[in-house]
């Protein structure tokens, strides 16, 4: 009997219970032994993990987050946390591991399958920033939360005439911001694949304030950045184990500079964690199951090192490396559809 461990890594979105669920229930056909572990590589380090079985994720479909908990620890970072992690998987009897995560828990899942561990990757970003899928679940909850706090906002700008800066999701990739904007009717969307010029984009609004509308909705992707010069917007210098920036900021920046060159009132609205808390979509529940049920198939066939990806409307498997290899970014084809309603 084989015995198969499952982890969630990084930050937590949508739809992570579904493909728990899906892992457990797909391996019980096989006759497998099913153990979660706690708090992504973590738990690994620390040896923490609990027998999953039927009953353990009966009733977690519909439930946002992580039953198994997560981190963005990186084993990778001393020698002494990764050979932790190789002795508590012999300590367990662990045969193989199913991964869940993005980029981060990804590219640890790949090195430790270089070094002989067997592995098997789930994409997990509401960024939909991983390559190699055409989406990644979480994130058709996180646009569908974005677009509906649009909406909201929306009635509040017009009622006070206001520019409302709504800051979302997206530290590579503006998916969120462009998909959601698109569907929630925002008057200009930033993102960071197009560093964008805050002349041109007061002078969009402006031009909307010339045709009678004195309000409009701007939504910037936390990861947007202004062209060299234009402004400065303040990061925090503090990093996490994988070494990436805390983020935040560029809303209030941008809102300040909107007001000072337009002498208009300003709001900001940080929507934050909201967008990846929460049940998943019907579409999240269906995607992460398939997930799932692919990488057990993956297991049962010894094809180790590979993701289970989103390809037109089937599941296949995909190299870890070339799930890793670079951020999939935003397809001009969309945003330049978006810009047509800049200004308007």
């Amino acid at each position: 009997m084989k015995r198969i461990g499952v982890l969630t890594g990084g930050g937590d979105c949508p739809g992570l219970n579904a493909v728990i669920r899906a892992v457990v229930r797909a391996s019980i056909q096989y006759e497998w032994d099913i153990v979660g572990i706690r708090n992504g590589w973590k738990g690994l380090i620390d040896g923490e993990i609990e027998l999953l079985t039927d009953y353990a994720v009966s009733g977690i479909l519909p439930k946002g987050g992580t039953i198994l908990g997560s981190s963005r620890t990186n084993p990778y970072k001393n020698a002494e946390d990764l050979q932790k992690v190789k002795d508590n998987l012999k300590r367990f009897g662990i045969d193989a591991l199913v991964a869940i995560g993005g980029d981060d828990t990804l590219g640890v899942a790949m090195k430790l399958n270089e070094e002989g561990i067997p592995v098997v990757g789930v994409p997990k970003t509401i960024d939909n920033d991983l390559s190699g899928t055409d989406y990644t679940f979480g994130f058709d909850t996180a646009i569908s939360i974005v677009t509906e706090a649009i909406d909201r906002l929306h009635t509040t700008a017009e009622s006070h005439h206001r520019v409302i800066v709504v800051e979302v999701m997206g530290r590579h990739a503006g998916w969120i911001a462009t998909m959601a904007g698109i569907a929630g009717g925002a008057d200009e969307i930033l993102i960071p694949e197009v560093p964008f010029d805050i002349g041109e984009v007061c002078t969009h609004l402006k031009a909307r304030y010339d045709k009678g509308k004195n309000f409009s909705i701007v939504v910037v992707a936390e990861g947007a950045k202004p062209k060299e010069g234009g402004m400065v917007v303040t990061q925090s210098d503090e990093k996490d184990e994988f070494g990436h920036v805390r983020l935040g900021g560029i809303a209030h920046s941008l809102s300040r500079e909107i007001k000072n060159r337009l002498n208009v009132d300003t709001r900001v609205t940080i929507l934050g964690h909201v967008q990846r808390g929460g049940t998943p979509s019907a579409h999240d529940r269906v995607l992460a199951t398939r997930f799932g049920v692919k990488a057990v198939e993956l297991i049962r066939d010894g094809n180790f090192g590979m993701m289970a990806a989103l390809q037109g409307d089937d599941i296949v498997p995909v190299t870890l490396e070339e799930a890793v290899s670079a951020s999939k970014t935003v397809k001009m084809e969309l945003y330049d559809i978006a810009k047509i309603f800049f200004g308007r």
